[in-house]
């Protein structure tokens, strides 16, 4: 059979959390077209309580808009926090997704969210079906009767063979697919680098999956993880940012005070707001004793009080004309810089940070900082690896021989690198001690320095963001070569199928023998 056109290969990414996809393969590799979150709604009949069941069995009551913020207990089992509900009776026309699940939320409808990919399996078979659905043909706009399309998919690590036959009978059976391949998402991120080992961190919304990868194969033994992640950060800096008082008159104003529940809420809020428009910075380990000792806190209380913040911040932004100011100038620009402060419009308020926000990623590196925390809810008999730690580990459980070129390769990808700079380089600084712990004991197999690598910047439109969005990147390019190769060994042609069945998929990729 011949190669297709790059013009008809889908490519998507199937995350935790986020799906994304784009058709089409063009010579400056884009960005994705389709971004939506990995999760559908179910409405609720009159009279149906509505449960949540998460994987261990247990049944928590929650309706309405509230359920998708609600969290039971952070667990470091495989099981997500994240709601599910499986309804054994429910038709993929019965869910919402997308647009039509946000606007049934947004007005306050009775729906029960599920999100059937966040354990890093799938949970529910229909619910997946529904999201992957709405994608090609409602996002895409692809005809199911004249789909010329092939597909590669990119999907958790570590699934069955039984899950990986299923997801291909569904895209030839269902979705009528022109050809199709499953690669494994840590293989992605570590390819969009350029790498063919390394160990790709993968820091999601309440878990980080750590995947160290030895030329061009993943060791599964030695993936690991720790149920750490954006969830813990958002909780700590809102913590923080109670002594900030711009973000406490903000939060619950005098004239109109909120409850604490309200108040809590407007922090989360605020801090997803804060480090998903990039004013956030993670300083790496010989930067933070400055952080800690900042009291930026205390001076922004004092320019508050005093009505000067706008002053401030105008001056801390104008350009110095150092030649011509005088030495006292000077030092307050210095004063003023030190401070580093920001306004953000957020909800109709004007709030006014300062370093304190840096502190975001902390619980990342040291976890024990979440269970001082009044409002935590980690639960207390956990002990969640440090990231550094995590990673350490996880290497170690590789071969001797290949440690070298693993820690070559230090990645680190998911959806906060979109927009929080310089977490590779806080956690290269932190992991020293796992190549030089045994430096009197030098030999060629020894590894003498890690080294943080990145998307290259001739991906032109991932400039900003490639990081974060490895994974999508690295499907595209692993789809171009395998749909271009004519003998097809890569992928499942609907030849291959028609002729083997869903097994054809375990034959045709070799990460699946």
């Amino acid at each position: 059979m011949g190669s297709f056109r790059d013009s008809t290969i889908l490519t998507i990414e199937t995350g935790r959390t986020v799906v994304r996809a784009g058709l089409g393969i063009h010579e400056l590799l884009r960005t994705p077209a389709v971004e939506i979150l990995a999760r559908v709604g179910l409405r609720q009949t009159a009279g149906e309580p509505s449960s949540c069941t998460t994987e261990n069995g247990k049944q928590h009551t929650k309706s309405g808009e509230g359920s998708d913020y609600w969290h039971p207990p952070a667990s470091s089992s495989r099981a997500s926090s994240l709601p599910f509900h499986t309804n054994t009776t429910a038709k993929a026309n019965d869910y919402l997704v997308g647009s039509l699940l946000d606007e049934a939320l947004e007005a306050g409808q009775d729906v029960l969210v599920s999100w059937p990919f966040a354990d890093g399996d799938i949970r529910d078979w229909t619910q997946a079906e529904v999201i992957w659905k709405h994608i090609i043909f409602n996002k895409l706009q692809i005809k199911r009767t004249q789909n010329e399309s092939p597909v590669m998919l990119s999907i958790a690590p570590g699934l069955s063979r039984d899950s990986s036959e299923r997801i291909c009978q569904i895209f030839f059976e269902r979705f009528n697919v022109a050809g199709f391949a499953i690669l494994e998402r840590p293989m992605a991120q570590i390819y969009a680098t350029g790498q063919l080992s390394g160990v790709v961190v993968d820091i999601g919304y309440e878990r980080t999956d750590i995947s160290p990868v030895y030329d061009g194969f993943m060791i599964h033994s030695a993936r690991s993880g720790t149920c750490l992640g954006i969830r813990d950060c958002e909780i700590y800096l809102a913590n923080l940012l109670r002594s900030n008082h711009s973000v406490m008159a903000a939060s619950s104003p005098s004239d109109s005070p909120r409850d604490p529940v309200a108040v809590q809420k407007f922090l989360l809020d605020f801090v997803k707001y804060v480090w998903s428009e990039g004013h956030i910075r993670v300083p790496s380990d010989g930067q933070i004793a400055e952080v800690l000792e900042d009291e930026g806190v205390t001076d922004i209380a004092a320019v508050l009080v005093a009505g000067k913040e706008k002053a401030v911040i105008e001056a801390g932004t104008k350009k110095k004309a150092t030649a011509k100011a005088s030495a006292a100038e000077q030092a307050r620009a210095k004063e003023i810089e030190a401070l580093d402060l920001i306004t953000v419009q957020f909800r109709d308020h004007s709030i006014t940070l300062g370093k304190e926000r840096h502190r975001f990623c902390e619980p990342l590196f040291d976890p024990t900082l979440l269970k001082m925390l009044p409002l935590n809810d980690v639960n207390e008999s956990e002990h969640p690896l440090s990231l550094q730690d995590a990673v350490g580990f996880s290497v170690s459980r590789t071969e001797v021989d290949q440690r070298q070129y693993i820690w070559q390769g230090l990645f680190v990808t998911g959806d906060l690198t979109n927009r929080v700079k310089g977490i590779g380089t806080a956690l290269q600084s932190r992991l020293s001690s796992f190549i030089l712990s045994n430096s009197d004991q030098q030999n060629e197999v020894q590894p003498r320095s890690i080294r943080v690598v990145n998307v290259p910047e001739y991906f032109a439109e991932y400039r900003e963001k490639g990081d974060g969005l490895a994974a999508f990147l690295g499907t595209t390019i692993v789809a171009k070569i395998s749909f271009n190769d004519a003998q097809g060994k890569n992928f499942v042609s609907k030849s291959d199928y028609d002729e083997k069945g869903p097994r054809a998929i375990i034959e045709m990729s070799p990460a699946l023998l």
